[in-house]
């Protein structure tokens, strides 16, 4: 297919304006786009691991989640050592990379609607105060707690840190993944019973108890669901792209 339609048909749905909003990095990331890409390698994170697989599988193109480089190239380069190997690793390779995050995260069938997908919910609607978040009542209210279970199990993930009252009847949930924890405030305006996100430092989840407030805090992992619900938008558009899913990245150990 030819590389630089499949790149529009993306920007249609995920545009790369949303992301320039949340002042993120995203776009070509390494590299110059081929003219026809017929292979594609999706990831989370580009790291060495995927560069073995990459240079195997040999694709056209790699499409990470998370910004192969975030910041100014120049400045990324120089002060990470192990970014500035991977890159001349890729240059050499002559295998670019593109990176679609906050524009993949708050557009329309992305991250955080795929989620949502995994969840016993309905009335999924996008939030005016805060784009990237989704809100949703469940089909059966119950206890804090258990919904807590139900969500960490859904998403396959082993553990979640519930804050704030595990009794609270909750009719209502809000969610961005990743590392959403502020949004808070606003999934409470919302009138969401739980907010559902992640990497949520002490002071917030002070603050969100001392608000009387529910806050499930999840692994920033749950991001997975970035490769198949990408595969499944890039097969949809063209069939026969061939397309290689590196799911490598393990959550942090509990013990």
């Amino acid at each position: 297919m030819n590389t630089r339609s499949l790149l529009i048909k993306l920007s249609k749905q995920f545009p790369k304006s949303i992301a320039k909003k949340h002042h993120d990095f995203v776009g070509l990331m390494v590299g110059k786009l081929p003219t026809e890409v017929h292979k594609i390698l999706l990831c989370l994170d580009f790291d060495d691991e995927v560069l073995i697989q990459a240079k195997q599988f040999q694709p056209d193109l790699i499409l990470t989640h998370h910004p192969f480089i975030y910041g100014r190239k120049s400045f990324v380069l120089k002060n990470d050592l192990i970014k500035k190997r991977l890159y001349e690793e890729l240059e050499k390779l002559n295998i670019p990379v593109y990176s679609m995050h906050t524009n993949f995260d708050e557009g329309k069938g992305g991250m955080n609607d795929a989620l949502m997908e995994k969840l016993d919910v309905t009335d999924v609607y996008q939030s005016q105060i805060e784009p990237m978040m989704r809100i949703a009542k469940l089909k059966k209210p119950a206890k804090s707690k258990e919904i807590a279970k139900i969500i960490k199990d859904k998403f396959n993930i082993s553990y979640g840190l519930l804050c704030g009252r595990d009794d609270k009847l909750i009719n209502s949930i809000a969610l961005i993944a990743g590392g959403g924890s502020r949004s808070w405030i606003n999934a409470k305006l919302e009138g969401a019973d739980m907010y559902i996100s992640g990497d949520a430092p002490h002071h917030v989840r002070r603050d969100i108890i001392i608000n009387d407030y529910v806050y499930l805090d999840l692994p920033h992992e749950i991001e997975k669901i970035f490769m198949p619900t990408m595969k499944n938008i890039l097969l949809n558009i063209d069939s026969s792209l061939q397309i290689l899913v590196v799911d490598h990245e393990i959550e942090p150990l509990v013990i």
